[in-house]
């Protein structure tokens, strides 16, 4: 078998548990594809970025498996964890994608609710008379 490195990535609520192995290019998120997971070009591009960057889009065959919080958190976490599995296959990769700041973990998670308010910091309407 050939050698394949496994990688975290998290963003929001979202965990990607991602594997990178040589290969042809193939990326595929919970089983499917990633054009038929995602939906959104914009998240496409995003999810491909770290391989984009480091020349290497035609050589790794990725598989993730997210869950938890929405598409968006979950494209933002397997772009983590491509960007960490791309370093365990070749450490001189890593200057690349850090100026690019794809090894930052994304921590903004919704505020929780406070009794009393509407929302997290949004008060109820006052009416004055």
């Amino acid at each position: 078998m050939a050698e394949q490195n496994y990688a975290t990535g998290r963003r929001k609520c979202a965990i990607a548990r991602v594997w990178i192995t040589p290969g042809e290019g193939k990326i595929t998120i919970n089983g499917r594809d990633i054009k038929e997971y995602l939906g959104r070009p914009v998240l496409e591009i995003l999810v491909k970025s770290p391989l984009v960057l480091t020349s290497s889009e035609g050589r790794f065959d990725v598989k993730a498996y997210t869950k938890g919080g929405g598409i968006a958190g979950q494209a933002g976490a397997i772009r983590l964890g491509i960007s960490r599995a791309l370093i365990g296959y070749d450490e001189t990769l890593r200057g690349d994608l850090k100026a690019a700041g794809f090894l930052t973990r994304d921590s903004r998670v919704k505020e929780r609710k406070k009794y009393g308010r509407k929302k997290a910091r949004r008060g109820f309407q006052f009416v004055k008379r």
